[in-house]
């Protein structure tokens, strides 16, 4: 039977992983927007890769079920790649919410009921889940096991406690990870696999134009003063993405990988701080 890895969302960080995982798989690749998807299964294609699109909104159970259906028709599921998204400077909170957090949840009920046994997911969220403070030990739970069709009802989520687009950001990839945690046990009955990586600034085509827009003072001193002084590339996640999608990487589900360069070590102990 063939094996399936499913892309989600067709931008950079996602094809470099798919690149180091898929060889003699198809893959399966999915974009809100089709000239996304083709434009990265042509390039893959010619890479060697035997690749088929879907369009698929994440924010809507109907699509994100319909985008399982077509995964098994194709074969068998072993791999799930999500790294579909929108950011601060894209959308409002309540988008960032509906797309990042809720749709993020839909993804990991819905792919991890069809999942094979030794398959691996990966969620892509952010070092911005790692620079919000603390929650209770309440609200973790809640973003973490909250029924998918009641969470962005949470009293936590509602527009009076989350009035802006990078708080809603922080909290969606808060609870992505948080949300991978929990379902890694339910997955793990299933004989698979699931972890977030949380990827600091990684240059792609949507970072430049962060660089180059009215925010871009900011990220470039982030640059500037993390410990390694440099953004990373696509290619060094889709490192990381192979050890936890292969062999090597058996024992390790639930976890969080932040690789930001030293980002949030500087805005905890060094010259970025807010006292620093």
């Amino acid at each position: 039977m063939t094996q399936i890895i499913i892309v989600i969302g067709a931008g950079s960080i996602g094809q470099a992983i798919a690149r180091r995982v898929s060889a003699g798989k198809h893959v399966l690749l999915a974009d809100v927007r089709k000239e996304n998807a083709d434009a990265a299964a042509k390039v893959l294609s010619e890479a060697g890769f035997e690749v088929s699109t879907a369009v698929v909104d994440v924010s809507s159970r109907e699509s994100v079920h319909a985008l399982a259906e077509t995964a098994q028709s194709l074969g068998t599921v072993t791999g799930i790649i999500h790294a579909a998204g929108v950011s601060p400077s894209q959308a409002s909170p309540a988008t960032i919410l509906k797309v990042d957090l809720y749709g993020t949840a839909l993804v990991l009920e819905e792919f991890g009921s069809i999942i094979a046994q030794g398959g691996a997911g990966i969620v892509i969220a952010s070092q911005s889940g790692h620079r919000l403070p603390a929650l209770t030990p309440e609200e973790d739970k809640a973003l973490a096991t909250t029924p998918t069709d009641e969470l962005l009802a949470l009293p936590m989520l509602q527009p009076d406690q989350v009035k802006d687009s990078l708080h809603a950001y922080q909290l969606s990839k808060r609870g992505n990870s948080l949300r991978v945690m929990a379902e890694a046990v339910r997955w793990g009955k299933r004989g698979a696999r699931v972890n977030t990586i949380s990827p600091g600034i990684i240059i792609t085509p949507l970072a430049k134009d962060e660089l180059s827009g009215p925010r871009g003072a900011g990220y470039r001193r982030m640059i500037e003063l993390s410990a390694v002084g440099r953004a990373g590339t696509p290619d060094e996640v889709g490192a990381v993405g192979a050890l936890l999608m292969g062999p090597d990487g058996a024992f390790i589900t639930g976890s969080d990988f932040l690789m930001d360069g030293g980002v949030t070590a500087s805005y905890r102990f060094g010259e970025l701080a807010p006292n620093g």
